[in-house]
């Protein structure tokens, strides 16, 4: 799976994923952006406070002992500085604001989504990667791993990548584009699975034929068991998903 500049990934239907490595160019820039909005929160919260106290909206919370101001500060700069990144990771599938714009991602090695768990563990982990200032720490790290990864990567085994879309996974199609209707039961399939399916397509040419015989066979059985859909016995396994696939694209659901 190491490469200095790719992630390569195998999947149980044999299928070769390449996913390109972030660096720490690209990892900086995104970090820079969301310390600007980190910055933008903090200066929106002191305003917040400020005008709690101009309006004198504090003699309605009388009943809080004198520290609850100092209380809330401490609380709002925890959760703004730990809470920003985990937040955002889990709610937008391993990316914040910054690594949108950067158009990079946090994913498992394995290639999957990261989950609550990973989000919270590797951005725990910042306050050893910032040591001894400045991200220091983390960017040793980074530049002795050829997969960029910090401390935080390590521990909640994830990695970051260049987001791909679907449309950059364009197939060598077999047969010519014909007009068909498209099949409702396509919707069952997701983003993911139409990205397995073009991989393969684009690559099979280059695989072993027994490998990619059983490749095929492999995601054939997986599109039917999602969408319930039968190869013609007249259609080779290649040319119907090639069908498959064409057929997403012309739903515009994943362009």
């Amino acid at each position: 799976m190491q490469s200095s500049d790719q992630l390569h990934i195998h999947t149980p239907e044999q299928i070769a994923l390449e996913l390109p490595l972030a660096g720490i160019g690209s990892r900086f820039l995104g970090l820079a952006i969301d310390t600007l909005l980190q910055i933008v929160l903090y200066l929106l919260g002191i305003l917040a406070f400020a005008w709690i106290g101009i309006a004198g909206l504090a003699r309605y919370i009388e009943w809080l002992p004198p520290s609850w101001l100092t209380a809330a500060i401490i609380l709002f700069v925890f959760c703004v500085y730990w809470g920003y990144f985990a937040i955002f990771e889990i709610l937008w599938k391993g990316q914040t604001p910054g690594k949108r714009l950067a158009k990079i991602r946090v994913i498992k090695e394995s290639g999957r989504p990261i989950n609550a768990y990973e989000a919270v563990a590797r951005n725990l982990m910042r306050a050893i990667d910032v040591l001894p200032t400045m991200y220091g720490a983390g960017i040793i790290c980074m530049m002795l791993n050829s997969q960029n990864r910090r401390i935080g990567d390590f521990v909640a085994g994830t990695v970051v990548v260049h987001d791909q879309r679907t449309e950059e996974v364009r197939p060598d199609w077999n047969t010519a584009a014909e007009a068909a209707a498209v099949n409702p039961q396509l919707a069952l399939l997701t983003a993911d699975d139409l990205v397995l399916i073009e991989t393969y397509l684009q690559r099979r040419f280059q695989l072993e034929r027994t490998v990619r015989d059983s490749a095929a066979f492999q995601i054939g059985i997986r599109v039917t068991n999602k969408t319930g859909l039968q190869r013609d016995p007249s259609q080779s396994m290649d040319d119907f998903l090639e069908a498959v696939a064409r057929q997403i694209r012309d739903t515009a659901r994943f362009r």
